[in-house]
């Protein structure tokens, strides 16, 4: 990127296996962004780096929860191409470049190839950290409640399904003063073709972070609404500060589970070997959410997904609560 003095690297953000995640600023205007490069060196890379550029470029109109892509650029040795709808390519341009692309990846694995996705700049970090650094605040909590579960239904109303909602997944801005939330990192995500319920389409692959799953994605066969477990997860941890240690990372976590003597099992695992199981909401103290929230969180985080909110249903009854 530094051929074209476009934009500057400040400094790296976050690192992980789907990539490097860095601070730039815009040259010509020194306004800030986030730049993720993600290394196309064999089939699995280039597909989810492709899956997040398809997911952000099928997004007609923004939504001020869900991160903005500025622009996607594919490198090819020092050669540097802008792909992104920016440019307004055609869909067959860009198809025919995800081909090229996968196959140049599979038969060249060792060549310098990137996909660099300039996103708009979050300062104040991933959720996880924001709200674990701040003492407990219900008002905080009921905003960002809000914003997601909006956000979750924009991306469903444009046939997008995440599939790996996560507090680190969520990125917040401070651009307006008051903390907004950016649902980021569409790399497992998965743009349903069609005009359809996306609640219609039918996954097969199961994916995501274990702690968020919802039991059917266990078993491999599973719809939009296991997006819906997962901010059920979110929500309810977030509510009343359930973390767990994670075993690669030893980061303390937002997010519910079950305990098994001194091991602890995801949720949505826990459910799908004991359907019946009550759920203990809330798990802390009876005084820390109204009664609605609390039925709120058991309706989406029901075993069955036909009796689970969809995202349409959710972004309503959260402005009901009373919390």
């Amino acid at each position: 990127m530094a051929t074209e003095a476009k934009y500057s690297i400040i400094r790296e953000v976050g690192r992980g296996s789907y990539g490097v995640v860095y601070e730039a600023i815009v040259n010509q205007t020194r306004s800030k962004v986030a730049v993720k490069r993600m290394h196309c060196n064999v089939p699995e890379n280039v597909e989810l780096a492709l899956q997040e550029f398809w997911a952000l470029q099928s997004i007609q109109r923004q939504h001020e929860n869900v991160i903005q892509l500025e622009e996607c650029i594919l490198q090819n040795g020092q050669v540097f191409q802008p792909i992104s709808h920016r440019y307004r390519k055609s869909d067959s341009h860009l198809l025919l470049i995800e081909t090229c692309l996968k196959g140049r990846r599979c038969m060249d694995p060792k060549s310098a190839c990137f996909l660099w996705f300039v996103m708009e700049f979050c300062d104040g970090g991933n959720m996880n950290e924001y709200l674990l650094s701040r003492s407990p605040d219900a008002q905080l909590n009921n905003s960002f409640m809000r914003q997601l579960s909006s956000a979750v239904a924009f991306l469903h109303r444009n046939q997008i399904v995440h599939r790996d909602l996560k507090s680190d997944n969520i990125l917040i801005s401070h651009r307006r003063g008051s903390p907004i939330v950016k649902v980021a990192d569409f790399g497992l995500s998965k743009v349903c073709q069609g005009k359809g319920n996306v609640n219609q389409h039918r996954f097969s692959s199961a994916c995501g972070s274990n702690f968020y799953m919802a039991p059917e994605v266990w078993e491999g066969h599973y719809t939009a609404k296991a997006d819906i477990f997962a901010l059920g997860i979110i929500f309810w941890a977030m509510v009343e500060r359930i973390t767990f240690r994670d075993g690669d990372t030893e980061k303390e976590l937002l997010g519910t589970y079950i305990c098994q003597g001194k091991d602890l099992i995801p949720l949505g695992e826990a459910l799908l070997e004991n359907p019946n199981m009550k759920l203990q909401i809330p798990l802390k103290n009876k005084k820390s959410m109204p009664d609605d929230l609390c039925k709120l969180l058991h309706d989406m985080l029901a075993f069955n997904p036909k009796e689970r909110l969809d995202a349409f249903q959710l972004e309503v009854r959260i402005r009901q609560i009373s919390y």
